[in-house]
């Protein structure tokens, strides 16, 4: 915002890192956030596993300790706050990821990269409207919003097949959240996915006909488009190395009174604590309002 409280139009500006430098470019509006959670973090900028050019940025988590206070571990690389995007705005991202062996495989919460929504002026702890996530060494996407009307649902703990025009959720009445799945890899099955126990027709997944990348395919470049709408009108496109993988319509994101007026997008592992490392590689970071910006490669 500006001294007389506006939003301004900085968000409109490109923003770009290849991670060439030994820290954050300008150009880039990225920083590390120093918390409690995020002291498990590594940060390195290297030149020997990369995507394009020469340097990438490396980020790891420490083997977590039982006796910690912690319940979760970050590493995450965060957006500037003078550069968050109106929540009410759409915006294109893109960034390449790369999976360090050994990939986890057990069930357990992993996150790759988040959108959310700026917390202003309200309690409770609300879940990334949108998030890239691994269990069980498989990569998938889920949207989330408030509680929705559901067509069918099954025991918990049971996956429910879901017709045309209908999305698997998982209800979490307990925080007025509902989680949908709307994309996984190829090696997904509905055992993966048993905890999304419900249909609705109020987030709309469409299957542009590819499947995510799975996780120990390399490098995977993702193109994202980020609209929330939690009053039916949001929007969210993936495309993964050049290939549509999913449209989402409908109710995106939180609508909770007292919510900021920003969305944010941080990217980086995060996970309930482990006692194993963990590490990513992430490269060619890019924002715009423009699409054509953000594709290295037209599709």
């Amino acid at each position: 915002m500006d001294a007389f409280g506006q939003i301004s139009d900085r968000w409109r500006k490109p923003l770009y890192d290849g991670f060439e430098a030994k820290g954050f470019s300008a150009s880039g509006g990225l920083y590390f956030k120093r918390s409690p959670e995020q002291e498990a973090g590594i940060v390195e900028f290297q030149s020997q596993v990369t995507y394009r050019g020469n340097g990438a940025l490396k980020l790891s988590l420490r083997a977590g300790r039982e006796e910690t206070q912690q319940s979760s571990q970050r590493a995450e690389i965060w957006e500037r706050p003078d550069l968050w995007v109106p929540y009410n705005e759409g915006i294109w991202y893109g960034f390449a990821v790369k999976f360090a062996e050994p990939i986890p495989q057990d069930d357990h919460r992993y996150v790759i990269a988040q959108w959310k929504r700026e917390i202003a002026g309200t309690q409770g702890d609300f879940s990334p409207f949108l998030a890239l996530r691994l269990n069980r060494g498989k990569l998938f996407a889920t949207v989330e919003t408030n509680l929705v009307k559901t067509t069918r649902a099954a025991s918990q703990g049971q996956a429910t097949p879901c017709e045309a025009g209908e999305t698997a959720v998982w209800l979490r009445p307990e925080t007025n959240q509902t989680r949908a799945l709307v994309a996984t890899d190829a090696l997904w099955t509905s055992d993966d996915g048993k905890r999304f126990s419900a249909c609705t027709r109020d987030i709309v997944a469409i299957k542009r006909g590819n499947s995510l990348p799975t996780p120990a395919s390399g490098w995977i470049d993702f193109v994202i488009y980020s609209k929330p709408g939690p009053d039916g009108t949001g929007l969210i496109e993936i495309f993964a190395n050049d290939k549509w993988v999913v449209t989402v319509k409908g109710r995106i994101g939180h609508g909770d009174k007292g919510l900021g007026q920003f969305q944010y997008f941080k990217f980086g592992p995060y996970r309930a604590t482990h006692h194993d490392s963990w590490t990513l590689y992430y490269d060619e970071f890019r924002r715009s309002v423009n699409r054509a910006d953000v594709f290295k490669n037209a599709p």
